[in-house]
Formats: structure tokens, sequence, C-alpha cells
């Protein structure tokens, strides 16, 4: 197919929009069901090129959750634990460590819930039945994959009434040196960002502490190549194998890294045993537990332990979460990898940053206060790598 038309632009009244390749060469996906729209197709081929560059990083298959052009969530498989199952709400899922893409999917959309709700999903692999039973039960717009298995293109196809977007992308295909796009009729070139970061970009450490273990390399790599795909300023918090915070699209660095590290610490603490024993009344959606858990650990929980609210979430009001009980969970958490997509230019981020349990960094370099940012990683035993390479993205 050498055009697609779509139902609208990014908005209604944006309206012819149509897809199509500069050579008028054929599209190098095909629509297995579905009507995709415009917002669809940014989120699918902006998050099929993160996957893409996970999986071929890290060996592991990887799976985005992708909303309004930033990731949500970003993962590889890594197998899951039976804490980790309860948390993802994935316990219903047999046998589904039998499948990394399905893990790394898992992690990915339960990074952030509350912005994956609605997502378009990518995955690197060929979507097995197991993924697609992960995918199924959750609100999401569509996906986009190299291939699909007959069970779990049919089970997929029949989400959202059978309107549910799948796209299958082809796996060899590879962008133009060059790309191009227009802005108030002006049309502006750059070369294409192809900027491999695999853990040849690790190796240039500024600090005292030089320990980098190999599951530090991987979640900074899986930090790096989400952030090539965020939008800018942005800031990635990871850990086992997936972005656990993404602070994207903000205009100060430290307003990324507070951003990004409040989701981080929310990821953390719904490993907390208070969280994990809500007494949810039955019938309860995954959206409602999602805000629920979301205000229970945040400064909001009134919201929903306030008399006449709990009723209706709980069979049992729940015992509040103090913060002194979630700044001891925090402090017994540590190890996470942090990445930034330009240099950090005050301190203040690593601070902030060491409070989610942050010890190792990648960010580019180059601030005239380095310097200080190095002593604070010093003050504070975090080893950080400086590896020259910026990576916005617009």
């Amino acid at each position: 197919m050498k055009e697609l038309k779509l139902k609208y632009g990014c908005n209604p009244n944006q309206n012819p929009a149509a897809l199509s390749m500069p050579d008028g060469a054929d599209l190098p996906f095909e629509v297995l069901n579905g009507n995709p729209g415009y917002i669809n197709f940014l989120d699918a081929l902006n998050s099929w090129q993160l996957v893409r560059e996970l999986r071929a990083a890290t060996g592991l298959p990887a799976a985005a959750s992708f909303k309004h052009v930033s990731p949500a969530g970003a993962a590889v498989g890594v197998a899951l634990s039976e804490v980790m199952k309860r948390k993802l709400f994935v316990t219903d899922i047999e046998n589904i460590n039998d499948s990394p893409l399905a893990c790394a999917y898992a992690r990915a959309r339960g990074a952030d819930r509350m912005s994956s709700f609605g997502d378009f999903i990518a995955l690197s692999d060929k979507c097995d039945l197991l993924t697609a039973r992960v995918i199924k039960p959750e609100v999401s717009d569509g996906v986009i994959a190299p291939d699909y298995e007959p069970e779990a293109l049919e089970l997929l196809a029949s989400k959202k009434g059978g309107k549910y977007c799948i796209i299958k992308m082809d796996p060899d295909y590879a962008a133009p040196e060059f790309e191009t796009k227009e802005v108030f009729g002006v049309r502006f070139m750059q070369k294409r960002n192809d900027a491999v970061l695999d853990a040849s970009t690790l190796t240039n450490i500024v600090t005292e502490n030089r320990e980098l273990p190999d599951s530090a390399k991987r979640d900074l790599i899986v930090a790096m190549i989400t952030l090539k795909y965020t939008q800018s300023n942005s800031v990635c918090y990871a850990v086992d194998g997936q972005a656990i915070g993404v602070g994207a699209g903000q205009q100060s660095r430290i307003h990324c890294t507070r951003l990004a590290g409040d989701k981080a610490d929310n990821w953390l603490m719904r490993e907390h045993e208070k969280v994990l024993g809500l007494p949810f009344r039955e019938g309860i959606g995954r959206p409602d537990r999602d805000n629920c858990i979301d205000c229970y650990i945040s400064d909001h929980a009134e919201d929903v332990l306030a008399e006449g609210e709990w009723q209706r979430f709980f069979t049992e009001k729940p015992e509040e979460l103090t913060k002194e009980e979630k700044r001891e969970f925090l402090r017994s958490r540590e190890g996470l990898a942090l990445a930034s997509d330009a240099f950090f230019p005050f301190s203040d981020n690593i601070t902030r940053a060491a409070r989610s349990g942050v010890r190792y960094i990648v960010q580019a370099g180059g601030s005239k206060r380095d310097g200080d940012v190095i002593d604070e990683c010093n003050r504070l035993g975090i080893t950080m790598v400086m590896n020259g390479i910026r990576l916005f993205h617009h």
C-alpha cells in the first residue's frame, strides 16, 4: 500500500489526513485490524524504534507503552517474581514467565499504570498468546509488532468490539539517513538520530565510585534508549530491566528529575505490604484500583480513605500509610539507574535522585558545573558516566 488515509489528523478539525512514503514506495507496515489514527501512528512508529533498539542492545525481547508520543513505560523480558506478578495484576496469567515478551509488556504497562491507560503498545518480537493475554484486559488503543501468532491475533482483534488497532511492521525496514518535517509551512531537515546506545557508551566513569555491574549497565541502556524517544527535556529512572519513572517534556531539568523520581517512588511503594494487601471490593475494575493505589501512596490518601469514600472501593477501611513508613520503605530500596537526555546543570538533580535509591547515572556532561555534580555523586557514593551523547527528541 502506497497511501493510507486516516480518519483525521491530531484533532477532528484537521482533515484530510494520510500517510505515504516520500519516494512513493510502499508503506513499511500493514494494518491487520482496526482504523489507527494520526496520533496512533506517531506512537506506533516512535515506540517501534524504541523496542527494536532495546532488542538489539540487550538481546532481550522488549516492549513499550506509549502515550502522546512519549513512553509511559518500557522494559525488556526479565522474569517476574510472585510479588511482581501481584504488583502488575498478572497473577491470572498462567506460566507468564514462559514468555519473556509477555513479561516485558507486563513491566512496561505496570511502570506507570495511570499514564498507560489507553496506551499504544510496541513489541519487538512476534506477539505470542501469553503476551496477547496480558494485553487483552488492559484499556489500550492498539499494538505494533513484527508479526502475530494466529491465536494471539484472534484474541487481540476481539478487543474494543473488534475495532482494536493491530499493525504489522516490516522488521527489515530501515529509515533513510535524513528526515524531514514541516512546521507552519517551513520544511525542517536533519540527519536521523542513529546514535547506538549500548554498553560501549558506558565506559567514561568520572566518579570515585567506579562500580558498574552488568545489571546496572542493562538498566542504564534501558533508560537511555527510552529517553531517545521521549519528548525533551526528560530523565528516566530504571531498575530490573524496566523504566519505572519517566519525566517528559519539562522545561526545567530538576522538574524532570522530581517528576520521574515521584513516579519511581510510586512504583517502588506498590510493593509495600499495605499496598499489596489493600482489601478491594469484588468487581472493582483495574482503572479504579490504579487510581486508589495512586491516591493511597501519594499525599492525597484522604481521597479514598475519607468516610463515605473508602466504602466505595474497600471491604474495610485500610490503615493509612504514614510518611515515616514511606521513607523507611524507600530507604530500603537501592540500586536504581538514572539517565538524562542532556547534562545536569545543578547538583540538586543528584540529591533528588539519590532519595529514590539511584546509585548509577549516565548523562551527557558538558555543563560548567560538572565538577559540582561529580562532587555530589562522590559524596553520595554514586557511580556516574558521562558519555557525551545528548538525546533531545521533539
